[in-house]
């Protein structure tokens, strides 16, 4: 059994957030806590495996919980459940640690899947034993049963690129990469290197809607 900590200002999103996690075999919550210093003390009282942590707390930003409680020495994981949407805020997740960043609103699907990653890579952690290469590449995956998502090219960040994928996952129809652009945050030209890539490794589709003059508009749908 995986014990959780949920962790956000929202009383009421709190407890949507603790039933999503209530629902998923094989996980429990031990607890919530709707500050940062709350969290820390919940986290030092009742030592939880997994802390889904919100960054907008009432009296700290989030990833500053992460530094306390790895200055207390707790090794709980932190997966971080935030409205905030700049790759900045999501770049500094990766370097404290987060082993992932699931953006709201998210429906109970979403954070199951991200749950049932963790749970399969952390089983894999605990029991294998790594003698070559391919062990580690399987180790350091997302999970141990998800196949390995294609390398992105050079210049493409792993933190745009979930963020372009999210919108094409959230978004009901095909999205032009102007569209894509304004709801990520980046420019025109950025998105369409990150659409086209999906649409290179077969994970979204590209339609072509033709307008009156000139080229058609290529329109991305999500698909894997």
């Amino acid at each position: 059994m995986i014990d959780v900590l949920v962790v956000d200002d929202d009383f009421m999103v709190a407890r949507i957030h603790r039933g999503f996690v209530e629902r998923i075999d094989g996980f429990r919550v031990v607890g919530t806590a709707s500050t940062g210093e709350q969290a820390v003390a919940a986290v030092d009282e009742l030592r939880p495996d997994l802390v889904l942590l919100d960054l907008y707390l009432p009296d700290m930003f989030g990833l500053d919980v992460v530094t306390r409680i790895r200055a207390a020495r707790h090794d709980c994981d932190v997966l971080v459940i935030s409205a905030a949407r700049e790759a900045e805020a999501v770049r500094r997740a990766v370097r404290y640690g987060a082993v992932n960043y699931l953006l709201k609103p998210f429906g109970f699907d979403e954070l199951r899947t991200r749950l049932e990653q963790y749970a399969a890579r952390r089983a894999t952690l605990r029991a294998a034993v790594v003698a070559d290469q391919a062990d580690v590449d399987r180790v350091l995956s997302r999970s141990g049963s998800v196949a390995a998502v294609p390398a992105l090219p050079r210049g493409l960040s792993p933190e745009t690129a979930e963020l372009v994928e999210r919108a094409l996952r959230e978004h009901d129809g095909t999205l032009s990469a102007s569209e894509c652009a304004d709801r990520v945050g980046i420019s025109r030209v950025s998105a369409r290197r990150y659409l086209e890539h999906y649409a290179g490794s077969g994970r979204a589709e590209v339609t072509l809607k033709y307008g009156a003059a000139g080229r058609p508009e290529r329109r991305y749908a999500w698909v894997a």
